[in-house]
C-alpha cells in the first residue's frame, strides 16, 4: 500500500470543491445521526474496512467493521481553527488488537482512529497530520511520531481495555494540540477522516463513530 496515503488519508492537493466555514459557533463534520453520509469519501489501502449507518444506544451512529483490512472515510474541508479550534466526538470500541507495537511500521493498527489532515499549500511537503486514536497497548495521553513520517503525530485519547463496549464523549483542542506538536501555527484544515483498520495484525475489530463536529472555546463567566 501506499504508506504516505495510508498516514494522511488526503494530500494537501485537495480538490477545490472542500467546504469553507467562518465565523459559526459550530461545524458539523460527520453528521452521521441524521443519516448523512454522502459527503465523505471511502480509501481503500489493504483489504476493505466496512463501514455502514446503524442503530446503537437508542440513535443512528456509524459502524466500522475491519477484518484484516485497512480503508478509511475522509471528508475534505476547509476550517479555521481560529474561529472553531475544538474538536468533539463520540466513539466505541468492541475489541483490542495484541501483538502490535503502534509505535513501529509493521504495527501500525488501531481499533479507531481519527484523522485531521492540514495541508500545506502547494508546499505539498508540508502537510501534516493529527491522528487521534484509541490505542490498544500505549497509554492514553501518550504522544509519538508517526512511524512512517514525522510530518504525522499520533495522541492516543484513549489507551487500554477498560472502556470497552462503552460510549465515550471526546473533545480535543486540535488547535493547542497542533502548536505543541509541531511547534508552528497550523495551516487550513483539508480534511478530516477516521479509518478503523487491522491489516498488520491480521485481526478483527468494530468501532462505533458518533457525530463529528467542530466547535468555538466554550465561554467563561467572570
Amino acid at each position: 500500500m501506499t504508506v504516505w496515503l495510508k498516514i494522511c488519508l488526503v494530500t494537501a492537493l485537495l480538490p477545490c470543491s472542500g467546504i469553507a466555514f467562518a465565523e459559526v459557533g459550530r461545524i458539523d463534520v460527520g453528521d452521521f445521526s441524521s443519516g448523512q453520509l454522502d459527503q465523505w469519501k471511502p480509501k481503500i489501502f489493504a483489504g476493505k474496512t466496512d463501514y455502514a449507518l446503524v442503530a446503537d444506544d437508542g440513535r443512528q451512529v456509524l459502524l466500522a467493521d475491519s477484518r484484516s483490512s485497512a480503508s478509511g472515510l475522509y471528508r475534505e474541508m476547509t476550517i479555521d481553527l481560529k474561529q472553531t479550534p475544538l474538536l468533539n466526538w463520540s466513539w466505541k470500541v468492541n475489541n483490542l488488537l495484541t501483538g502490535n507495537n503502534e509505535r513501529n511500521k509493521s504495527g501500525d493498527d488501531y481499533p479507531a482512529r481519527l484523522y485531521v489532515v492540514f495541508s500545506g499549500g502547494l508546499r505539498f511537503w508540508r502537510t501534516r497530520a493529527i491522528n487521534y486514536v484509541w490505542s490498544s497497548n500505549q497509554p492514553a495521553g501518550s504522544e509519538w511520531p508517526n512511524a512512517f513520517t514525522s510530518n504525522a503525530r499520533m495522541i492516543a485519547v484513549r489507551g487500554g481495555g477498560e472502556l470497552r463496549d462503552q460510549w465515550v464523549q471526546e473533545q480535543r483542542d486540535v488547535l493547542a494540540d497542533y502548536r505543541r506538536l509541531f511547534g508552528e501555527e497550523p495551516g487550513e484544515i483539508a480534511a478530516i477522516a477516521l479509518m478503523t483498520d487491522t491489516d498488520n495484525t491480521g485481526l478483527s475489530v468494530r468501532a462505533w463513530y458518533g457525530d463529528i463536529w467542530f466547535s468555538a472555546v466554550p465561554e467563561t463567566g467572570d
